[in-house]
């Protein structure tokens, strides 16, 4: 490392550089499947404005995935100020692109001109054929790079426009290159869905499979299609209502389910899915509990001293959303959550003032939906008076260290695993006492990876976990189970991030069932605090801070930036850890699941398995340039000496020691594919943006403890949330 820091010290990233050097900034790193959508979301909003009708998706043998369109197609004229083809400019500069303003398009889902200028970046080849003005035009770009210049192949058939893009993923970027058919053909249904008369045509080569979409009829024949088969819904017609004012605009479609079933919970922003939801969906489920409220006050049916809460109509609601505005905020490239907050009034009052009046016009119905929620409440209040919760008959007595919860539904239910008694202290005032259960564990638990199920419960940590969910190591049995969400918290620097993935083994290894069911789950918690102005930003890690900076920058606000760096979870104090970790409204969760045919199982067996040395030190060998070791050091990380040093796993390790190569969840289980827990609706709106998280490219054999920065600040009560799931 120089000694010297000066001017010449200084990089500039220029071009695609900075999406090459951060990928995880741009997009999601597990599959290539968000740059598929960044490419179909250029070709849907050509739909959105009118001027395209198809969309062909097909994802070829070679691995490569095209997206063709008979929209206008991209310009190929000279830039007047570039000095060179707009195709060009579109697919080679960041920042670049026509929906910075409303004269090309009225809505769309680009909004920072990175899209798919991020596309070609991270493909090993691009090629693009747009027809336009009745010619046909060729260009073709290798890593990011223009081989083949803007050439015109000849003319286009007449009456023939639209753009056409190939690429092919670049592996290295990429924990799986391969493309989720799946994930993308629920994708595609959804846009054909949300834009009637668009038609969509999917196919895999590979495979043969084939889908092609087409509805004209839009939300309300898709829902009730979309509902689990013999389930009984109310209305027999679902509701459906929109509204369009300005710049903004809504439609849904919703029912409920009395005896529960599955049926579909989504969200959309200009035809873009928001998983995680957002403004847009808080404004709705206020203004549907609102107008419930009144009605059942006019008509005199709820019981004394009972009062609505959103969850006791939410609970049995399926509905599908859509929102387009003219300038919508995300939190983070990957757009999975709506930021922003003038859309909360415009839903909110549109659906209250649509339902109520649907429910007036509609009595019968109304009285039976209002009984649904009634309850609910009722439900929801029994178990609120419960002092002491209901033990397992014939169970062993719970672990004294073990904050319980009063409420038995294993639907609401969650298990908070808290490192060490700090936090676990503020983890408890911190917590909501009806559904949230925590119990802090002493410190880095067991390698249990070569343990055998008999023998794993000698350990006192693992024992507790055991005895607190309710399922003994080994079994495939969760009838007995405590809770229906258990969560991994632990403190976002690389210790915290190593117990994590101890625990993740133990679950993996002794406890498999519960991941198969989907009910373990790691939570993220912030590392920095950002504040400027009002405004506050929370980062997970210091690529997001650095990219908070970026975008506070890039938007020129003025004032002291003020950053806080927690030193670890017990460092935050209760409203602080609630707002940004515990909360369901606004804390990010990583669910952890297993594919088929991943080989999570191999990748903990080397970094774990005690007979494995010799792998583990060939693997760091061979990925140990991978590390950011610059940007670790300044965490205060070790010579390369100690880095170089070869860490056995123990079987109960001091407090200060590595008992394995430190490595993230998200290394280990690197080929998880996103998934969003359905406890992320809120009434609430979130004020305030953070962005996704980045996943490492590879695990680093650097041992780091970061170094502890500044005093606590008083939080403010701001939610964020960017949920994402392995």
């Amino acid at each position: 490392m120089s000694a010297d820091y000066d001017a010449a010290s200084i990089e500039v990233l220029s071009g695609l550089d900075p999406v090459r050097k951060r990928p995880g900034m741009y997009t999601d790193t597990s599959r290539p499947d968000h740059l598929a959508l960044e490419v179909i979301d250029n070709s849907v909003d050509e739909a959105l404005a009118g001027h395209a009708r198809r969309i062909d998706v097909i994802v070829h043998e070679d691995g490569s995935l095209s997206v063709e369109d008979d929209g206008r197609g991209m310009p190929v004229d000279l830039h007047p100020e570039e000095g060179i083809p707009g195709v060009e400019l579109i697919l080679t500069r960041l920042h670049a692109g026509g929906k910075f303003s409303s004269r090309n398009y009225r809505f769309s889902g680009g909004l920072h001109g990175v899209g798919v200028s991020v596309v070609n970046a991270l493909s090993k080849r691009l090629e693009v054929r747009v027809r336009r003005q009745c010619l046909e035009y060729a260009m073709a770009f290798e890593e990011g790079e223009k081989v083949s210049p803007l050439v015109e192949q000849g003319p286009a058939a007449r009456g023939k426009t639209g753009t056409r893009i190939r690429f092919w993923p670049f592996e290295r970027y990429f924990d799986s290159p391969k493309f989720s058919f799946s994930r993308l053909a629920h994708a595609l249904r959804a846009k054909a869905v949300l834009c009637p008369g668009l038609k969509v045509i999917f196919e895999d080569e590979a495979s043969g499979r084939r889908h092609e979409w087409c509805y004209e009829q839009g939300l309300g024949v898709y829902l009730a299609a979309a509902v689990e088969e013999g389930a009984p819904f109310l209305p027999d017609t679902p509701f459906t209502g929109s509204r369009e004012s300005g710049d903004e605009a809504v439609d849904w479609a919703l029912l409920w389910l009395p005896e529960g079933g599955e049926g579909p919970t989504e969200s959309y922003v200009n035809l873009i899915p928001t998983p995680a939801g957002g403004t847009h969906v808080n404004g709705f489920r206020a203004g549907l509990i609102e107008a419930l409220r009144d009605y059942c006050e006019f008509r005199s049916l709820l019981p004394r001293g009972l009062k609505l809460a959103p969850e006791d109509l939410w609970d049995h609601c399926r509905y599908v959303l859509s929102v387009k505005m003219s300038e919508p905020q995300f939190t983070g490239q990957t757009k999975e959550r709506l930021s922003s907050r003038e859309c909360t009034a415009f839903v909110w009052g549109v659906s209250r003032d649509q339902f109520a009046l649907w429910l007036g016009q509609h009595p019968e119905v109304g009285d039976r939906i209002a009984e649904i929620a009634i309850a609910g409440a009722q439900e929801r209040m029994r178990r609120a008076r419960r002092v002491q919760r209901k033990k397992i008959a014939s169970g062993p007595a719970l672990p004294g260290k073990l904050a319980d919860c009063s409420s038995q539904d294993t639907a609401r239910t969650e298990l908070f695993l808290v490192e060490g008694d700090s936090a676990g202290g503020s983890a408890k005032q911190a917590r909501d006492r009806e559904f949230q259960a925590v119990m802090p564990l002493r410190g880095k638990i067991l390698n249990t990876w070569e343990v055998d199920p008999r023998e794993v419960l000698s350990s006192q940590e693992v024992s507790d976990i055991a005895t607190a969910i309710g399922v003994d190591p080994g079994s495939d049995k969760l009838d007995h189970l405590r809770y229906g969400k258990i969560c991994i918290l632990a403190d976002a620097d690389s210790d915290g991030a190593h117990i994590a993935t101890l625990l993740c083994a133990l679950f993996l290894r002794h406890f498999r069932a519960l991941i198969e069911a989907g009910r373990i789950f790691v939570a993220m918690p912030p590392l920095y605090r950002i504040d400027i102005g009002n405004d506050v930003h929370y980062a997970l890690d210091d690529h997001e801070r650095q990219a908070v900076l970026d975008r506070i920058h890039a938007k020129g606000r003025k004032g002291k930036v003020g950053i806080q760096r927690f030193k670890g979870l017990g460092e935050m104090n209760p409203l602080q850890l609630r707002e940004t970790t515990i909360a369901p409204e606004t804390r990010r969760l990583v669910r952890l699941t297993i594919e088929e045919g991943d080989d999570t199982g191999e990748v903990l067996d080397r970094l774990l398995a005690k007979k494995r040395s010799a792998d583990r030190r060939a693997w760091l060998t061979q990925s140990g340039n991978l590390a950011d070791l610059p940007q670790l050091a300044g965490a205060g990380a070790p010579t390369p000496v100690e880095a170089e040093a070869e860490p056995e796993p123990g079987e109960e390790p001091e407090p200060e020691e590595d008992e394995n190569p430190p490595a993230g969840i998200r290394q280990i289980l690197s080929n998880a594919s996103p998934q969003v827990p359905e406890d992320r609706k809120t009434e609430q709106a979130p004020e305030k943006e953070s962005p996704r998280r980045e996943p490492a490219a590879a695990p680093s054999p650097v041992k780091t403890r970061p170094r502890r920065g500044s005093k606590a600040a008083k939080a403010k009560n701001e939610p964020e949330e960017v949920p994402l799931d392995l």
